[in-house]
Parts: C-alpha cells; sequence; structure tokens
C-alpha cells in the first residue's frame, strides 16, 4: 500500500524505535498517531485493575487536548488518499484485519476478561465473536455497497463524511470499537478512537494488528484518556467531522452540546430501561428463563438488558418464583473459570452504585425476591444477582438505569397498560414481548425501542442498532450503520432532453 502522509501534524513526539511494546503485565506508554508507536507529551498514567483480584494489571498514558490535536490533524492529512482508495482495496485492508485478530482470539479474550470481569466463556463468544463478526459482515456488505445511482438526472453520490471520533466505553469495549471503526474505514473515513479509560487494553491489540495490515499512516489513530481530558477535545475539535460515541445518557447529553458549537454530526448509543413483555398467552417458564439470563447477562453491564419484566397480574407471584430459581445458578466466580456465570462488576464506583439502587429498591416498598445489597463474596466487585417483585412502574428502580444485575417485575392489568408501561421512561433502546406470534408482533410494533426480540428472537448483527427518544440517534451495524458515516451528494448531470 501507499506509504501515506506521516509528519504534517504540528504535535512533536519524542523518538521511540520500538514498534510494540514489551512491558511488565500490560503497562501501556505509546499511543498511536500517524501510523507511529509513540510517547505522549502528557506525563501522567491511568491504572488498569481487575475487578476480580482488585489488583493492577496495567497502565495506560492520560492524554490531553494535545494529544486528541495531533491525531485529529494526523486523521485530516490522511483523509484525501484513504477516501480516494477503491472500495476493494479498503476492503482487502479490513480482511487482512480480520484475519490477523482472529489469530490471537484467546488473548484478545482472556485480556477483555481481565479488565472487565465478564467470565471468559462468554468473552470467548461475546467480547470476541461479536467483534470478529461484525468486521467479517462489514467486509462483505462493501463488496455490493452502491456508492451513487441515479435519480432522473442526478447523480446521487455516497462520500466519507470525513474525520470521525470515536469514544467507546467499558462493557464490551472491542465489541463497541469495531461497531464504529469498521463501518467508518469502510466508508472511506479516518479515526481517532479513544476508547474507555477503563478497559482500553484490548484496543491496543486492534491497533497493533491495524498498523500491522499495512493501513496507510494516520487512518487509524488510538488515545487513552479520561472523558473530561481527553474526550472534550476531541469532541470540540474544529477538524472533527463527526462523533460517535456509546456510553451513559448523560455523557451523551454533554457531547451533543459540545459538538453543537461546530455543527458536527453525531450518532449516540446511549442507556436503557428496556422491557420484556410478557403477554397472557405466553410460555411463562420460557419468557422468565430467557428475560433473567439476558438481564444477568455481564452481570448486568448491558445497554440492552432486559431489566424490567411485565406480567400479568394474576401471574405475578409464580413469575417471581421461577426468576429466583434462574437466579440461583448465577453465583459468583472466578471469570476465568470456564465454568462461571457471573463475574464481578468492572470498577469498585459501579459496585457501590448498583448496591445503593438495591438499598433504595429494597426501601421502597418494593418485595425482595432474590438477592439484596449484602456482598457476595469478600474479594470481587461482585454483586448478588437481585430480584424485586411488584415494582412501582414510577420508582427509581423502575425508571432508572442500573447497569448491574438487577431485575425489576412489575404486575399489569391489561395489554395497553403493558404497553404503556414498557414505554413509560426516558429510554427506548430494546424490549422484548412474548406471546402468540401474531399478537405480539403487533404489541411489538407500539412499542418505542429501536430493536424488539419477538418470542426470543436473537440478536442479529447483520440488523441496525440503535435507540428512539434518550436512548439515542443514529444507528450503528447493518447497511444503515455504515452509510452513517457518509455524506449526500447530488450531482445535478446535463439532461440532453432539455433545451440548451
Amino acid at each position: 500500500m501507499s506509504a501515506g502522509v506521516r509528519g504534517r501534524t504540528p504535535f512533536q513526539f519524542h523518538d521511540t524505535h520500538d514498534n510494540r511494546e514489551d512491558t511488565s503485565m500490560h503497562d501501556k506508554h505509546l499511543i498511536f498517531i500517524d501510523g507511529r508507536w509513540q510517547a505522549p507529551a502528557s506525563a501522567g498514567a491511568i491504572d488498569i485493575v481487575n475487578p476480580y483480584t482488585e489488583a493492577r494489571i496495567g497502565r495506560v498514558p492520560a492524554c490531553g487536548a494535545e494529544e486528541a490535536d495531533a491525531a485529529v490533524q494526523a486523521a485530516r492529512a490522511a483523509f484525501p488518499l484513504w477516501s480516494g482508495m477503491p472500495a476493494a482495496e479498503r476492503g482487502a485492508l479490513l480482511a487482512e484485519l480480520h484475519r490477523r485478530l482472529a489469530a490471537r482470539g484467546p488473548e484478545i479474550a482472556a485480556l477483555i476478561t481481565s479488565e472487565t470481569g465478564m467470565p471468559v466463556r462468554m468473552s470467548q463468544r461475546l467480547q470476541l465473536g461479536l467483534p470478529l463478526t461484525t468486521l467479517e459482515l462489514t467486509v462483505r456488505m462493501l463488496q455490493d455497497f452502491a456508492f451513487e445511482r441515479r435519480v432522473g438526472h442526478s447523480l446521487v453520490v455516497r462520500e466519507a463524511i470525513g474525520v470521525v471520533a470515536c469514544i467507546t466505553p467499558w462493557n464490551y469495549p472491542l465489541h463497541q470499537a469495531m461497531s464504529k471503526v469498521a463501518p467508518a474505514l469502510a466508508a472511506g473515513c479516518t479515526v481517532v478512537l479513544k476508547p474507555s479509560e477503563i478497559a482500553p487494553l484490548s484496543a491496543f491489540v486492534l491497533a497493533e494488528e491495524i498498523e500491522a495490515a499495512g493501513f496507510p499512516p494516520g487512518v487509524f489513530n488510538l488515545i487513552t484518556g479520561t472523558g473530561a481530558a481527553v474526550g472534550e477535545p476531541l469532541v470540540a475539535h474544529a477538524e472533527v467531522d463527526m462523533v460517535s460515541f456509546t456510553g451513559s445518557t448523560a455523557a451523551g447529553r454533554r457531547i451533543s452540546e459540545i459538538a453543537a458549537r461546530t455543527v458536527k454530526r453525531v450518532a449516540l448509543e446511549l442507556g436503557g430501561k428496556s422491557a420484556s413483555v410478557i403477554l397472557d398467552d405466553a410460555d411463562l417458564p420460557a419468557a422468565v428463563k430467557t428475560t433473567v439470563n439476558v438481564c444477568f447477562l455481564n452481570a448486568g453491564q448491558t445497554c440492552t438488558a432486559l431489566t424490567r419484566m411485565l406480567v400479568p397480574r394474576s401471574r405475578h407471584d409464580e413469575a417471581c418464583e421461577l426468576a429466583a430459581g434462574v437466579a440461583r445458578a448465577f453465583t459468583p466466580g472466578d471469570p476465568m473459570d470456564e465454568k462461571s456465570r457471573l463475574g464481578p462488576l468492572t470498577t469498585a464506583t459501579q459496585r457501590d452504585r448498583v448496591t445503593d439502587y438495591i438499598r433504595r429498591g429494597e426501601a421502597s416498598g418494593a418485595r425482595l425476591v432474590a438477592g439484596g445489597a449484602g456482598r457476595p463474596a469478600e474479594r470481587g466487585f461482585f454483586v448478588q444477582p437481585t430480584i424485586f417483585g411488584a415494582v412501582d412502574p414510577a420508582s427509581a428502580i423502575a425508571q432508572e438505569e442500573i447497569f448491574g444485575p438487577v431485575l425489576c417485575i412489575i404486575p399489569y392489568d391489561s395489554e395497553d397498560e403493558a404497553v404503556q408501561i414498557a414505554n413509560g421512561t426516558i429510554y427506548g433502546l430494546a424490549a422484548a414481548v412474548w406471546g402468540d406470534e401474531a399478537r405480539a408482533r403487533a404489541v411489538g410494533r407500539r412499542l418505542r425501542a429501536g430493536q424488539v426480540d419477538i418470542n426470543g428472537g436473537s440478536y442479529n448483527p447483520s440488523a441496525p442498532f440503535g435507540g428512539y427518544k434518550q436512548s439515542g440517534n443514529g444507528r450503528e451495524l447493518g447497511v444503515e450503520g455504515l452509510e452513517e458515516f457518509m455524506e449526500v451528494k447530488a450531482m445535478q448531470l446535463r439532461d440532453t432532453a432539455m433545451p440548451a
């Protein structure tokens, strides 16, 4: 591939002869800008903590505005070359990246388990499997994507939007990065990735393999640090054309405010309080089991977690009993043990936050069906998988995103009331409906959510993903996710049928 453009940023780095770091633990001293691993100007560092052992397992640079500017300038300089490259060549590089990441699969899964606490068996399937699938599907989609079409005497062209700042969370670190980086690069955009400072290690593997795959310098850049120190300067930068962010709704509001100053495009995938609506003709044991499993996946640290179970009032007690039985299988354990189903929460702060919500739930008058606020293990940031019954739909635990293994069971008296309760939060990311197929689909159409599972329908990485209301805007994945990173241009051609 072409050598691309180097040395055009005003930012000066310390020289280094190392291409990949070979340090103790997972300490990272360099960032990846303009195709080179370089020492940042900022001297600070951020510790990475294993949530099971509570020990430090690594350290990454704490970058700031200067590094953000350098990364953006490198991406801007690389944009003409990359966006002008034939789509087939971009696709070939992405295919090589897939091959290289897959070869490091076991290492990546174990690494993400060590920084997030997800049980390693699930990491292999989700933390590794999902991003690899997303990358593979993006390559396939690029082969057939129509970048232009005729509309009358106009040629409608889809072009890369420009420099994209990708800001990603800690719960599914590589998957969330790939859901942004892969389609952005496929579209012809250049990228600056800022992963969460809590779980950034897989982003370094991604950068290593992008370098090894032969991507031109500046096409992909990696900087690390906190949202306040480096994320906000990145969002505010005048040379950033688009921000793609996944995280909390509060952070999404802040990003929207900053990005509005330069009128850049913003795609947001934010919080959720997803409802599982179980109709009166549903297979109750199957619906309850799946709902609890989805709620407790990744210790509840999933934006689409089904955290509200809506059941007919006449079957409320039965649903509580069934849910408690399913919860008993979620015992805390070493996430590196393949038999473990429940890992710790990713940080001590998150553990304390979830525990506080459980206490608030107990004080609200809801019925504690399983779990509680007590610590289930002496070591690790564990929270008991907790289920509340007879929950008031207006209460805090039923309205606010807890982001932990906490399920609210809410009784309802009619289908209309169930729909009203399901739609009765500020969120609209996901939902589920259980019952007769035709009836479940009809209810699903009434739910204000970006994706609705019908009778246990599984996640589809080829379908668009995103939310309604304060769960965000824009879409990831599928054709819609690729188009998110493009501008649309209409070129009016001379109509030979018209008089001169």
